[in-house]
This record gives C-alpha cells, structure tokens and sequence, in this order.
C-alpha cells in the first residue's frame, strides 16, 4: 500500500479513485469523515488520501491523476440552441432550457 495524493475536497479524491479504477488500479481512500474534526487538529492532516492497493501501480496512478487534472481545460465555444434560441456554454452538449442536443 502506498499513498499517491490527497486533498482538500473527498469530490477531487473521489474523482481521483474513480480515474484510477477505470484504469484497472485498485485504490481506497483514508481520512475520508475526518471533515467533522477541522479546526481541532491541522486541517492537512485530515484532507482525505487516495492510497493505491499494489506499489507497482503508483507511477501509473501518478501519471493518470497528473493526466485527469481538468482545472486548465478550456470549455468549447458557447452554442445557441435550435430549437429554443438558449446561449449554452461550450462544455455542455445539450440545451438547458429544453433538453434539445446540439448539433
């Protein structure tokens, strides 16, 4: 067993874990309702860590959670809807407002 990451949010470590699973990688998380003791210890020792089952795998986990960060993607152009005129942001592929899919 060996740790690989944590952070401050269990969505990001879930996401993380998720990454690794479709990948084949066994993962498990530690810390993860430690959330309710903040302000009583240091808040970094209590972030939720994502753990790897087989050392073997944890170049390949780093890679895959280095490769599966999304915070410098660029959404794609906002779309207007055919059917209902409704500006969309780019990363969505169907219309909020009725549903209808963009073509």
């Amino acid at each position: 067993m060996r740790k690989v990451t944590s952070a401050d949010s269990i969505v990001t470590i879930n996401h993380y874990k998720n990454l690794l699973a479709s990948e084949g990688i066994t993962a498990f998380l530690k810390n993860e309702h430690f959330g309710s003791i903040m302000g009583e210890i240091p808040f970094q020792e209590i972030w939720p860590e994502l753990w790897i089952q087989n050392d073997f795998d944890y170049d390949r986990a780093l890679e895959l959670i280095e490769g599966g960060k999304f915070s410098e993607e660029v959404p794609a152009t906002v779309w207007t809807c055919n059917t209902c005129g409704t500006k969309n942001e780019g990363q969505f592929s169907a219309c909020w407002s009725c549903s209808q899919v963009d073509e």
